[in-house]
C-alpha cells in the first residue's frame, strides 16, 4: 500500500555550527517520525536546536550528521546542498507576506504560477477557506492593514492552498495577545480538521502544544537531543473546553515536569536564544 504523502523521518540528525572554530553542537543524534496527516509539536528550552531542526527539515540549513527524509526521499544529509521546495511550506513568526499585495493576490499566486490551479479554482479555493475562519469580507486589504492575528490566519490559509505534503510553522503565534492567540489557535485547528496535512509545530508555550498536537516532542538543553514523547490522547475536533479537562491538565503537569527539568540546566549553564 502507498504512504500518504507528508511523512518525516529524521534519523540521527545532527547540526553543529562553527565546527572548525567554536563547535556549538546546536542539536545531535535527534530521531523522530511524523507520520502522514500528523499533528506534532516541539517543545524545549530556548536554545535547545528547536528552529534548527525545523530549518533542516525545511531545507533552509543542512545537517553535520544524520539524514531526513520525506516520503522516503533523501532531503537532508552531511555535504548536501538542500533546497526548500513548494512540498515543505513554512510559516514564520514574524510573518512573510507581500506588503504590497492585497489579501487575495498573496493567496492565490502561488498556486496559479505553479499551475496547480487556474485563477478560478484558486479563488474559489481562497474564499472557502477564509470563510472558514471567519475572513471572508477581507480578501481586497492588504496586510498593513489587518492585526497580527489576521495576518497568522491568512498565511496559514496560504500555505494550505499551495498544497505541500508538510506545513511548518515556527512560533507563529509568539507575541500575539491571549484572545488573539485563542483565535488564531481555532482556526489552525479547523483548517487542520478540513485538511489534514502534515504539521510540525515549534512552540515555547506547553498549553499551545497540547491543545494543538497528536504528539509532543519533549528536547533537551543544548546539545538539543529528544527527551520524551507525550502522546496527547484528546479526540477531535477540540475547542478550548478541552484545556479545563482533568486529562488535559494532566497532560500539562507532565510537559510542565518535563521541561522544566531542561530549563533549570539550560539557566545553570547560561544559555541563550540560539535556535
Amino acid at each position: 500500500m502507498a504512504q500518504k504523502a507528508g511523512w518525516v523521518s529524521v534519523r540521527n540528525a545532527g547540526k553543529v555550527y562553527d565546527p572548525k572554530g567554536k563547535a556549538v553542537v546546536a542539536v545531535d543524534d535527534c530521531s523522530i517520525e511524523i507520520r502522514p496527516g500528523e499533528f506534532c509539536a516541539i517543545v524545549g528550552p530556548s536554545g535547545c536546536g528547536k528552529s534548527t531542526l525545523l530549518n533542516a527539515i525545511a531545507g533552509f540549513d543542512g545537517l553535520t550528521s544524520g539524514e531526513i527524509l520525506l516520503d522516503g526521499n533523501l532531503i537532508n544529509r552531511p555535504r548536501m546542498h538542500p533546497k526548500p521546495g513548494p512540498d515543505r511550506i513554512v510559516v514564520f513568526q514574524n510573518g512573510a507576506l507581500f506588503p504590497w499585495a492585497s489579501v487575495r493576490e498573496n493567496l492565490i499566486r502561488g498556486p496559479i504560477i505553479r499551475g496547480a490551479m487556474s485563477e478560478t479554482e484558486a479563488l474559489a479555493r481562497a474564499r472557502e477557506l477564509l470563510e472558514r475562519v471567519g475572513l471572508s469580507d477581507i480578501e481586497d486589504l492588504f496586510p498593513g492593514a489587518m492585526s497580527s492575528g489576521m495576518c497568522r490566519r491568512v498565511e496559514i490559509i496560504r500555505a494550505i492552498l499551495n498544497e505541500p505534503r508538510v506545513i511548518l510553522l515556527d512560533e507563529p503565534f509568539r507575541g500575539l495577545d491571549a484572545l488573539t492567540k485563542t483565535v488564531t489557535q481555532t482556526a489552525l485547528l479547523e483548517l487542520y480538521d478540513l485538511t489534514r496535512k502534515t504539521v510540525l509545530f515549534i512552540t515555547h508555550d506547553l498549553e499551545e502544544a497540547i491543545y494543538l498536537a497528536d504528539r509532543v516532542f519533549v528536547m533537551t538543553t543544548r546539545p538539543g537531543r529528544f527527551k520524551q514523547t507525550i502522546a496527547i490522547d484528546i479526540p477531535r475536533p477540540r475547542d478550548a473546553k478541552m484545556l479545563t479537562s482533568p486529562e488535559f491538565i494532566r497532560l500539562k503537569e507532565e510537559a510542565i515536569e518535563a521541561v522544566h527539568e531542561e530549563a533549570v540546566k539550560a539557566f545553570a549553564a547560561g544559555e541563550k536564544e540560539f535556535a
